[in-house]
């Protein structure tokens, strides 16, 4: 590849990393932009182990939930009588959470999830304020109060589960990893000794620890690693493959490589006092996988190139 055609990419993916991490006046500050070189560390942190019959599992959505105004007393109530949701979103993911460059709106595929939401609540979908958070601040943000919601390509397992609760799985992904578009490899079996970037927080990290002999470069944001890896600073990207889709748009010098070495359950995450709140929520889903919703929510972000899939199944059985 020519050094013109990759200054062209990298200021291409510069100008469209500055106006998706822009922040609207609801959200937190903005993660700040990639460092220029970052230190690797071979090992992601250890977590400890938690184990759980089926993490998708969730909350039965009550009888009849959607029937009618929200239950007195219930957090939906407060929700409602405070006048807008509060969700905690990406504004950086192209086609999940991102900011649209020409409106200056949040679009993607969570940020309707989210708006779904809002209009059950109020009856419009527009009654709800956004706030950018790195994937290592959405548990956080939950616990402390400062969102009500999460949507961000939110991986649920049973460690995350001692920590909040998770609606029924919305959505299938799987780990992968991004390379140059000359580059050999074929998989991440291939990229022993290679530096890859990696957003600490993210289940993308704690898998790392499976190939020891791959050199992690994690940063705050994942965004931050396209900088580095059209830097130079990383020599592959390992994210979902819903995330490494939205990089492809942003450099055609890039190509993700190797079958998906982990599977990636997305759940909307919610702090643990409110249990109603979740099957409120799985009410909403289960609804939007029958009427069409999930489909057309599907097509209009994911723009397959053959049949819509099926949503994920919901499973439930989990006691509040």
């Amino acid at each position: 590849m020519s050094g013109r055609r990759r200054g062209t990419a990298i200021a291409v993916a510069a100008v469209l990393a500055g106006s998706l991490a822009a922040c609207s006046s609801t959200s937190t500050p903005t993660p700040s932009a990639a460092p220029s070189a970052v230190a690797p560390t071979t090992t992601p942190t250890t977590k400890p182990a938690a184990t759980c019959t089926n993490p998708t599992a969730s909350f039965a959505p009550a009888p009849n939930e959607l029937q009618g105004p929200v239950a007195p007393g219930s957090f939906m109530e407060q929700i409602r009588k405070r006048g807008r949701l509060i969700a905690g979103v990406s504004a950086d993911t192209l086609l999940f959470g991102y900011r649209n460059p020409f409106t200056g709106q949040l679009e993607g595929f969570d940020i309707d999830m989210v708006r779904a939401v809002a209009k059950e609540i109020f009856g419009d979908p527009n009654k709800v304020s956004f706030k950018v958070v790195t994937y290592a601040q959405r548990i956080p943000a939950l616990n402390s109060g400062a969102v009500d919601i999460v949507a961000d390509v939110m991986t649920i397992n049973c460690l995350r589960w001692t920590q909040i609760d998770f609606t029924s799985e919305y959505f299938r992904a799987g780990q992968k990893v991004l390379v140059r578009s000359d580059s050999k490899a074929t998989g991440i079996q291939d990229l022993n000794g290679k530096k890859m970037c990696v957003a600490k927080g993210s289940t993308n990290f704690d898998n790392l620890m499976n190939f020891p002999k791959v050199i992690a470069v994690p940063v705050d944001d994942i965004s931050d690693c396209m900088v580095l890896f059209q830097q130079g600073a990383a020599d592959s990207v390992t994210g979902d493959d819903t995330v490494l889709a939205g990089f492809l748009v942003q450099d055609p010098y890039a190509k993700v490589v190797g079958p998906e070495f982990t599977k990636e359950p997305y759940g909307l995450g919610i702090a643990k006092p409110h249990p109603e709140f979740v099957q409120y929520v799985n009410a909403i889903l289960e609804r939007m996988r029958t009427d069409g919703t999930w489909a057309q929510m599907y097509r209009t972000w994911l723009r397959p190139t053959a049949a819509v899939p099926a949503p994920p199944p919901a499973l439930y059985g989990r006691r509040p």
